[in-house]
């Protein structure tokens, strides 16, 4: 960030690897391990901000849950204290309603070991990615100098019958990231 008279400061931060393929598993959520811990590998994480409600479905996530009521939750991450991404995940709520995706405190594994729970676990994820600069509210959240752009994940979680089951829109902090992407030919 430019100083007026005092030369150029850099940020310092060691990037986050995130390899969607990985941190989705089942081996990773189904044995009760945080989706993040693939992608930290070891840093200090935390979770706050943390907002939990019941709400009428955006005509976006109407559209792709097919339903008009969703609960949603919306919280921040940080990694080595520094916060890095803002995320929403709305779920359908008759699918959801009195489970511990409706609480803070999920459980191990998290929302997809929950959602195998209730039976409906994750089989399938689609992902979008798009790069954009941050809305006010997203750069006052993750603390963003001026300038800097977020990446946004657009995610998508289906059933083995292809059921969507959770919308999930991600804002990451672009500087904090590095996105990798493995596949055969």
């Amino acid at each position: 960030m430019p100083k007026r008279g005092s030369g150029v400061y850099v940020r310092r931060f060691k990037p986050i690897r995130r390899h969607g393929s990985r941190r989705l598993a089942r081996d990773q959520w189904g044995q009760g391990r945080a989706i993040w811990e693939s992608d930290t590998r070891g840093r200090p994480y935390t979770v706050d901000a943390v907002e939990i409600v019941r709400e009428r479905a955006g005509e976006e996530v109407a559209r792709v849950l097919d339903t008009s009521e969703v609960w949603v939750r919306r919280r921040r991450y940080s990694v080595d204290g520094r916060p890095v991404q803002y995320a929403t995940s709305s779920f359908p709520a008759d699918l959801v309603e009195g489970s511990p995706i409706t609480r803070p405190d999920t459980g191990p594994g998290g929302v997809y070991a929950r959602l195998g729970d209730l039976g409906h676990a994750p089989a399938h994820f689609t992902e979008e990615v798009r790069a954009r600069m941050p809305m006010p509210e997203e750069a006052a959240a993750l603390n963003l100098p001026a300038g800097t752009p977020v990446i946004i994940v657009l995610r998508t979680a289906y059933t083995i019958g292809g059921k969507p089951i959770e919308l999930n829109e991600m804002v990451l902090d672009a500087a904090s990231y590095v996105l990798q992407y493995d596949f055969d030919a």
